[in-house]
Parts: C-alpha cells; sequence; structure tokens
C-alpha cells in the first residue's frame, strides 16, 4: 500500500514546502548569477521590441512566480500517491532545470537562438504540468497557469529579440 502525502504528518508536509521553495529559489539564484552582468552589459545593447516590459519588472514578476510554482508544485504533490508524486517532482525539477538553462544561454552565454529552443522545451513541460496540477488542485492549476501565462510571453519576447539581432 503506497501512502499518499497528505498522509504525512503535518511538520513533514511543511518541510516538504521548506524543500519545495529551497530548491525553486537555488534554481531562481543559477538563473540570477548567469543574469546578473548581462543585464547591464550586454542586455541593454539589443534591439528590443517595443512591448519589451522595463528591466526593473522582472525581479518582482519573478518572485512571486518561482513563490507560485513552488506553492502549486507542493500541493498537488501532497494530494497524489506516491508514484504520481515522484513522477510530478520528476517533471518539477526538469522544468526547473530548464528555467535556469534558460538564463544561462540567454543571458550568460548571450545565445537568444539555444535559448529560444530550451524555453520552447520548458513551455512544452509546463503544459504538461498544468493539465496535471489543474486536474489534481485547482488552485495550484491557477497558480501555474500565471507561470505558464508568463513563460508564454517571455518565449515570444526571446524569439522577437533573436529576430532583431540576427546578423
Amino acid at each position: 500500500m503506497t501512502l499518499s502525502a497528505s498522509a504525512l504528518p503535518s511538520s513533514r508536509r511543511y518541510g516538504a514546502l521548506a524543500a519545495f521553495l529551497v530548491v525553486t529559489f537555488a534554481a531562481a539564484a543559477i538563473g540570477s548569477a548567469a543574469t546578473f552582468r548581462s543585464v547591464t552589459t550586454w542586455y541593454p545593447t539589443l534591439a528590443k521590441p517595443a512591448w519589451n516590459p522595463p528591466s526593473w519588472v522582472f525581479g518582482p514578476v519573478w518572485t512571486v512566480l518561482y513563490i507560485a510554482m513552488a506553492v502549486g508544485a507542493w500541493r498537488c504533490w501532497r494530494l497524489v500517491n506516491r508514484a504520481e508524486a515522484a513522477s510530478l517532482v520528476r517533471l518539477y525539477g526538469g522544468q526547473l532545470a530548464l528555467n535556469a538553462l534558460w538564463s544561462v544561454l540567454f543571458f550568460g552565454l548571450h545565445r537568444p537562438a539555444w535559448a529560444l529552443f530550451d524555453i520552447l522545451l520548458l513551455w512544452l513541460v509546463l503544459v504538461v504540468l498544468l493539465r496535471r496540477f489543474w486536474r489534481i488542485d485547482r488552485a495550484a492549476g491557477a497558480m501555474w497557469s500565471a507561470y505558464v501565462a508568463w513563460v508564454s510571453f517571455a518565449t515570444a519576447l526571446n524569439a522577437a529579440i533573436w529576430v532583431l539581432n540576427r546578423p
């Protein structure tokens, strides 16, 4: 018999929430480290579409999204059986890796085309997770929807920057 995460004592469930948050913000830190220098040196030199948001928007938006994605994933993790929880954790970890890799490719290596390929893969994984989250827990699905919407926008922005800056 497999127990669901919801059968765990509350201290372990909330410890798992902390773990989701720590792992999520570790991925954010990797992305931030790759981004930090280029935001003031390389990125301002790129041609960008008129609908590119001001730079100050990205930090607050990503902070809220990282919290929402961790909480949404945790909410679903605690509601499913062990096998499905393990599958969700693997997909969640995969999307975190793709998320961090995007910053490394785009800002760290200055490769918008490579980053575009990465973000398209990320978007596909996010949609798979969105469908699963929505089925498991509507609140988690709503939280995840905001992330998918932002990554959809970021994908369009990445593509526009790549097109505008091709040699």
